[in-house]
């Protein structure tokens, strides 16, 4: 969809609606703007309040365009984040299948937010039909906001539109069905990009035997179990920058049935969504290919199929890891940190200046935050709040969890030098996994973002969400803009 932002509205314009927001303490505002017939007989005769999402249709009485609405913000002084977010769906739910073009005046809403709303209307723009024999009937394509006075500027709409992008296709392939979306085919997707801009993207896929060549036997213990062989992908976006590159490592697990320990049956369906991590990965990397920022970036993809067969890795099987420690799987179900801590070994390579994972890790995560925030996990305070205010600007939150010392020694084993889960049962599920993971990065700054609860949406309205592209894009840009 194509966002543009303008002072006024345009002279000639194809748009075929007009949305005003309008503040409650300030309804007049418009008229003068507009100059909408007999505006206060209106509000006078319908009673409107402009209360929140309170909409007034303005039939024949804004001379510059005849189908208008006034759209109410309540006191737009205490306007949120999260009610700005649900305004756009909201809006965009009622005009993506009636008009093709259409103009809202943002002016009512506070500057500081028009960034965030129009990231919004991009979000909300989204249905996902591939597979469904009638198609979506959404005609909606173009939106001029208007705004007269907006911190909006051309730039700005580039970046919105790059992420708005990135995070479709992420969610695209998060949506895809298992029995198409494998590891190949994720390995086929980040060629077909690079392909699209070989100006920028350089794209490496190990295979099996590349992959047991390295030593990566934790990666192998989970691939195995599957007909569908793993494989581990990287794209290296603008290689010939010479600075050391932010390193993005995405857990790839196109399903999971969890191994020989095998899940419950009800909701397994949804374990196809386990590959979000790898595709917020290929999102943010389409993302900046298409905003084409000045930074060095690297992304790297663990994927792999976990199924139980004769194949498949045992409880209580012992492997060495590329690092050279040992791990006891004493859970096949907890493969996500084994896929990753190979792969987060090997992009040492990279000489990165900063590794950050994305992983659908665990349960408890989602026990512990639920699905509104992500869980962050990093030793490095700096890293941390670079994070969280990169996630407070796209509205794509994190909720910092504890990484300590103290927790490691619930990973020792009696048999190996680390287990795959915690010896203490369901106690700080996603602290140990994220401890585990810590032991293969100790030599470069690193945080882990577990996104079990926020990669994705269940029930009736169950689709991937793109998350965390919008933040992963946020933190990339601020880094642009602190060290340009």
């Amino acid at each position: 969809m194509k966002l543009t932002i303008n002072t006024s509205l345009l002279e000639n314009t194809s748009s075929q609606n007009l949305l005003i927001f309008v503040d409650s303490e300030n309804t007049q505002k418009a008229s003068t703007t507009y100059n909408i017939n007999n505006l206060d007989q209106i509000i006078a005769a319908t009673q409107y309040k402009a209360s929140f999402n309170e909409t007034l249709p303005l039939i024949q009485n804004v001379p510059a365009q005849a189908n208008s609405a006034l759209i109410g913000l309540d006191k737009a002084s205490e306007l949120k984040p999260a009610k700005l977010a649900k305004l756009a769906q909201q809006l965009i739910k009622t005009v993506q299948k009636k008009f093709k073009h259409i103009s809202i005046d943002i002016s009512a809403i506070p500057t500081e937010l028009h960034y965030l709303f129009a990231l919004n209307l991009t979000q909300a723009a989204y249905g996902y039909d591939e597979f469904k024999s009638k198609k979506n009937e959404f005609v909606l394509e173009q939106i001029d906001l208007i705004a007269t006075t907006t911190t909006l500027d051309a730039a700005q709409i580039a970046l919105i539109e790059a992420v708005q992008n990135g995070q479709n296709f992420a969610r695209d392939l998060g949506n895809c069905p298992a029995n198409i979306c494998f590891p190949e085919y994720l390995a086929d997707q980040a060629k077909a990009l690079a392909a699209e801009f070989p100006d920028l993207l350089k794209v490496t896929v190990l295979e099996e035997q590349q992959i047991a060549d390295l030593g990566m036997n934790a990666f192998l213990a989970v691939a195995k179990g599957s007909e569908r062989p793993g494989r581990i992908i990287t794209l290296e976006y603008k290689a010939d920058i010479d600075h050391a590159p932010i390193v993005l490592v995405g857990k790839g697990i196109t399903f999971d049935t969890g191994g020989i320990s095998l899940k419950p049956g009800p909701g397994m369906d949804e374990m196809k969504f386990d590959m979000c991590g790898a595709a917020s990965v290929l999102g943010t990397i389409r993302a900046l290919c298409e905003a084409r920022l000045p930074i060095h970036v690297v992304g790297a993809v663990a994927a792999a199929e976990n199924m139980p067969s004769g194949h498949a890795t045992r409880p209580g099987d012992i492997v060495t890891t590329m690092s050279g420690q040992t791990v006891e799987i004493l859970n096949t179900d907890a493969e996500g940190r084994l896929v990753l801590c190979d792969t987060l070994t090997y992009v040492k390579r990279f000489n990165p200046a900063v590794v950050i994972d994305i992983a659908t890790l665990t349960g408890a995560c989602i026990v512990a935050l639920g699905k509104v925030l992500s869980g962050l996990f990093t030793p490095d305070d700096e890293l941390a709040a670079e994070i969280n205010q990169a996630g407070e600007q796209s509205f794509d939150r994190v909720w910092r969890l504890p990484v300590t010392d103290d927790y490691q020694e619930l990973l020792d084993s009696p048999f190996a030098d680390i287990g795959n889960i915690g010896n203490s049962g369901p106690q700080a599920g996603s602290v140990t996994a994220a401890c585990f993971l810590q032991r293969f990065t100790r030599e470069y700054r690193w945080a882990h973002l577990d996104v079990a609860g926020t990669a994705w949406v269940s029930g009736a309205a169950k689709c991937a969400t793109g998350r965390p592209v919008p933040l992963l894009m946020q933190f990339i840009a601020n880094r642009v803009e602190n060290n340009g």
